[in-house]
C-alpha cells in the first residue's frame, strides 16, 4: 500500500489559509457585482445598459459554480484579475460627473485604463484562452454544466472585453487630441 503524504502543521495552516482565501476572494466578489448590479438597476440606464447586466450575471454564475464545485478555481481567479481594472472606470466616471474631463488626472487615469484594460482584459485573456487550450484534457474533466459554461461565458466575457477596450482606445485618443489643443 502506497503512503499518503504527509503534511506538517505549517504546511496544513498555508493550504487552509489558501482556500479560505480564495472562498473570501469568491465571496467578495459575488458581494461586490450584486451591490454594483444594484446601483445599474437603481439607476438604469445611467450607470450602464444591459452589457453591465450581461457581465455581472455572467460573472456571478461563473463564481457560485466555482464555489459549489471546487473546479476551475484558475480560471475563476485569472478572470477576477480583470476586475482590477474597475476603479479607473469609477474613477473616470466621478470625474466625468464633476465636469473635470479636461484635467490631467482624467487624462492620467484614461492612460492607466488604457493600459491596465490591455493588461488585464485582453493580454490576460488571451493567456488564459491560450492556458485553456493547452490543458484542455483536464478541463475536459470538470463536471458538465462547469465545462460548458468555461468554453461559452470566458468568451462572451472576452468579446464584451474587446467592445469596451476599443471605446477606451477612442476615448483616449479623443480626450489626448483635445488635450494638445
Amino acid at each position: 500500500m502506497e503512503d499518503s503524504p504527509s503534511f506538517s502543521t505549517k504546511e496544513i495552516y498555508w493550504l487552509a489559509s489558501c482556500f479560505w482565501g480564495i472562498i473570501t476572494c469568491k465571496l467578495f466578489s459575488i458581494g461586490y457585482f450584486l451591490s454594483d448590479l444594484a446601483m445599474v438597476f437603481w439607476h438604469f440606464p445611467a450607470l450602464g445598459g444591459l452589457e453591465y447586466v450581461l457581465h455581472h450575471g455572467l460573472s456571478m454564475f461563473s463564481i457560485s459554480l466555482s464555489l459549489m464545485s471546487s473546479q476551475g478555481q484558475i480560471y475563476i481567479l485569472m478572470v477576477l484579475i480583470s476586475e482590477s481594472t474597475t476603479p479607473f472606470v469609477n474613477i473616470r466616471w466621478y470625474l466625468d460627473v464633476a465636469g473635470r474631463k479636461s484635467s490631467t488626472i482624467y487624462i492620467y487615469n484614461g492612460i492607466a485604463l488604457f493600459f491596465g484594460w490591455l493588461i488585464a482584459r485582453i493580454f490576460l485573456f488571451i493567456y488564459f484562452f491560450a492556458h485553456m487550450f493547452n490543458h484542455f484534457d483536464e478541463v475536459k474533466k470538470i463536471f458538465p454544466l462547469g465545462f460548458y459554461s468555461l468554453l461559452t461565458v470566458p468568451p462572451v466575457l472576452g468579446l464584451m472585453n474587446v467592445v469596451w477596450f476599443w471605446k477606451i482606445v477612442k476615448g483616449l485618443i479623443k480626450t489626448i487630441s483635445k488635450a494638445r489643443h
